[in-house]
């Protein structure tokens, strides 16, 4: 098959836009973020142009400098009458609840949070409790993230809202990107946008306080949003944005541009992945080159498998993903290490990012992560980038969203992102001696790693959970 062909067949196969539906000829604006000041510059931007509606939906939303200076601009938007919509993943909100439920005491703010726990009140005690009774629902989590103004321009793929996802500590070697779609391709987004926001799953916190007490914590919210934003560390931030403003991206027609979400009721298991199958046929159809960056990388037998047909028929396969060093959640790479020597030795590249710092990390998850960027590219595109994971959660748990867009220019600045994260100042590359893993640069086995970190990816490789990876 022709690359032409591989690339029409993908078109065949995947969701794009039905004949149509937009004007002939018409185009929108698409930018890669992959530097973390452009990506908060870009959301201040969007947000300070919004004029009727600011739609925000994300797993994670921190209460640190760069979390507050987003639920300034949030509440500054509502302040000029621009309806505000905020949708965040409950798993995360307990315990940290207080200050952006706080936001809800604004008129033109509505607050909502999805997949919740009846026990929540309760805390984390609560929610094992809840979890242990059968609420296995608990176990699926909405994933997406998208940042959407006035219905006209998306900013979609790996970032949550928070300091690390925006570069802002310095000492981790953290790496995410966006996507930033301005035009009519952007529509897609509040549709899906609403799908979450008016499905049963999606609810006011029960344990709000009543209106007259969230309007008194609105005032106290205000008092310390605005006392962030006088910190040296938030001035430098917010006076690169204003310098920065939003990119002007390369003008793409809207037919090469798809805005893809998993339907909220996947996490009640009653509708299965949309993104998985594009990922799927996007390798399917390869022709010379298929490159993988994935922060969290379980192939599984299935797709272990997939990746060496690619090899056989002479694609070349390159991936990469965080080290034991920097995975800031040690059972994954247990999953995935299971997997790497087949890998190698059919010829699949594959690279593991450094730390910079000291990571924290536990079995299920903690802080410091290098890699948090996803995106998969063939030849010269398709190009997926979101917030989906080659893992099995992302595949059957999670709902996912990302941005696929068919266009050389975009594919080839993706494919520099690729480049400038596998080289050798930012990651290992593994290879295969004499049957054994090996670190190129490197005499340590899991470089960096300390002995606790082997020992806990040592124990999850033998243990059958890799479903829940």
């Amino acid at each position: 098959m022709s690359d032409e062909a591989g690339v029409e067949a993908v078109a065949r196969s995947a969701p794009w836009p039905p004949e149509g539906s937009h004007p002939p000829g018409a185009t929108s604006r698409v930018a890669l973020l992959a530097d973390g000041d452009a990506a908060f510059a870009a959301r201040v931007a969007s947000a300070r142009a919004a004029e009727r509606t600011l739609d925000l939906q994300y797993y994670l939303w921190h209460g640190d400098v760069t979390g507050r200076l987003m639920a300034r601009e949030a509440l500054m938007a509502a302040d000029r009458g621009v309806r505000v919509r905020i949708l965040i993943d409950d798993l995360y909100g307990i315990g940290r609840e207080r200050d952006i439920a706080s936001l809800s005491g604004h008129p033109r703010i509505a607050l909502r949070w999805f997949n919740t726990s009846k026990w929540g009140r309760w805390g984390w005690f609560g929610l094992m409790l809840e979890f242990a009774f059968g609420s296995w629902h608990l176990n699926r989590r909405m994933h997406n993230k998208a940042w959407i103004a006035d219905g006209g321009t998306v900013i979609c793929g790996g970032r949550n809202i928070g300091d690390r996802y925006f570069d802002a500590p310095a000492d981790f070697n953290f790496r995410d990107l966006d996507v930033l779609v301005r035009g009519p391709a952007a529509q897609e987004a509040t549709a899906l946008f609403e799908s979450y926001w008016r499905s049963p799953l999606a609810r006011q916190l029960r344990r709000l306080p009543r209106m007259r007490t969230r309007k008194s914590a609105l005032k106290k919210l205000r008092r310390k949003l605005e006392a962030t934003a006088q910190t040296p560390e938030a001035r430098e931030l917010l006076d690169a944005a204003c310098a920065t403003g939003a990119p002007v991206g390369i003008e793409i027609g809207n037919d090469a541009i798809r805005i893809l979400a998993d339907p909220p009721e996947k996490v009640r298991g009653r509708e299965a992945s949309v993104i998985a199958p594009i990922v799927h046929d996007l390798l399917l159809f390869a022709q010379r080159e298929a490159l993988l960056v994935s922060p969290y990388f379980v192939p599984g037998e299935a797709g272990t498998e997939e990746l060496i047909a690619l090899r056989r028929r002479g694609v070349r396969v390159s991936v990469v993903t965080n080290s034991l060093e920097a995975t800031d959640v040690v059972a994954v790479h247990g999953g995935y290490a299971r997997y790497r020597e087949r890998l190698l030795a059919e010829g699949v590249e594959i690279h593991e990012l450094k730390a910079v710092g000291e990571p924290r990390a536990g079995v299920f998850g903690s802080r410091g992560a290098s890699l948090h960027t996803k995106a998969v590219l063939v030849d010269d595109g398709p190009v997926l980038v979101g917030s989906f994971n080659l893992d099995p959660r992302s595949v059957a748990l999670n709902t996912e969203m990302g941005v696929l867009v068919k266009h050389a220019a975009l594919a080839r600045m993706v494919r520099r992102q690729f480049h400038r994260l596998a080289a050798p100042s930012r990651s290992w590359k593994l290879a295969l001696v004499k049957g054994k893993l090996s670190w190129e640069g490197s005499r340590q086995a899991e470089p960096g790693a300390t002995l606790r970190r082997r020992c806990l990816a040592w124990l999850v490789r033998w243990l059958p959970v890799e479903s829940q990876l």
